[in-house]
């Protein structure tokens, strides 16, 4: 018998093993596998089995601060429309103020006040001057755009902002925390102070402008510090808010536009009924293959 023959025959093969880097093994290709290479294959090991009511009460944050946005937009309009005066603004700017310190000092951290006031207050001060003092040049900035391109240019940064904004609260700053943003959630923030500039720069008053400013950037700004508290404070306290919320909204805009109604109507519910039940469904083709062929990953233990 050829010496050749005899050694590639199976009975006289090496038994292959299993070698990282090692190299090629004699009388194997350097893709063979066995019958026991599948032995250690696990299927969906970190799928997360969702449940229906808890996905249904995760997208109410994503609700809530559609509300939130869209109480800002009736806002704009009723002021465009000489509805609200600047008056009636500067008292809706102070109680979200006032009210805003209170959810910060019950924070479930313990705030203390000296903390609040050195984190928070001294910078909304800094905050609200530089406001006042460049009003009048956010009522000229856009005189000469038509106001149709306003409009068109407003609405497509507010839905960029909803687009992009961080709903996992994930880049939430509490006092004395440092967190870097995302990049898309920065994106987003300045998407709403643009549209509040494009609104305010219609305006016909100084004081209307600084209104309208304070008010807008109070809510994008400090709206999610503020809705991120109460979340963490009490769950249920947040849903009872969230639904209050979802409940003033939809009358405000019902009472402005019947149309409007039913969209926000919609798209409330297909938050909150329709993505739920999309993504419970779509689960049971999850389908995710782990094994000895993965990248391997490193733990360090630090022991004394």
């Amino acid at each position: 018998m050829d010496h050749r023959l005899a050694s590639d025959s199976p009975q006289f093969r090496p038994r292959w093993r299993k070698v990282a880097y090692g190299g090629m093994q004699p009388g194997f290709d350097d893709n063979y596998t066995d019958e026991s290479f599948l032995e250690g294959m696990v299927m969906n090991a970190n799928v997360v089995k969702r449940d229906m009511l808890k996905v249904m009460l995760d997208s109410v944050s994503i609700s809530e601060y559609l509300c939130i946005v869209a109480l800002v937009v009736l806002v704009w309009t009723y002021t465009l429309e000489s509805t609200i005066d600047e008056n009636c603004l500067l008292c809706i700017d102070v109680s979200l103020l006032v009210s805003g310190f209170l959810i910060l000092l019950y924070t479930p951290e313990k705030v203390s006040l000296s903390i609040l006031i050195h984190h928070y207050f001294l910078n909304i001060s800094f905050f609200i001057i530089g406001l006042y003092v460049l009003a009048p040049i956010y009522q000229t900035l856009t005189r000469s755009i038509s106001s149709d391109s306003i409009w068109a240019v407003t609405a497509s940064l507010l839905v960029l902002h909803l687009f992009l904004h961080d709903y996992s609260e994930s880049t939430v700053n509490a006092p004395g925390a440092l967190k870097n943003p995302a990049l898309t959630s920065c994106i987003s923030v300045n998407a709403s102070v643009v549209a509040s500039v494009f609104i305010a720069s219609r305006l016909p008053s100084r004081l209307h402008v600084f209104a309208i400013m304070l008010f807008s950037l109070q809510v994008f700004l400090f709206g999610p510090l503020v809705t991120y508290c109460i979340k963490k404070y009490s769950f249920r306290l947040h849903l009872c808010f969230s639904i209050s919320l979802m409940v003033v909204t939809l009358s405000f805009v019902y009472m402005l536009h019947r149309l409007l109604f039913v969209l926000l109507l919609s798209l409330l519910v297909f938050v909150n009924v329709v993505c739920p039940y999309w993504l419970i469904r779509i689960q049971e083709y999850k389908f995710e293959i782990n094994g000895p062929w993965d990248e391997a990953k490193l733990c360090f233990a630090i022991t004394d």
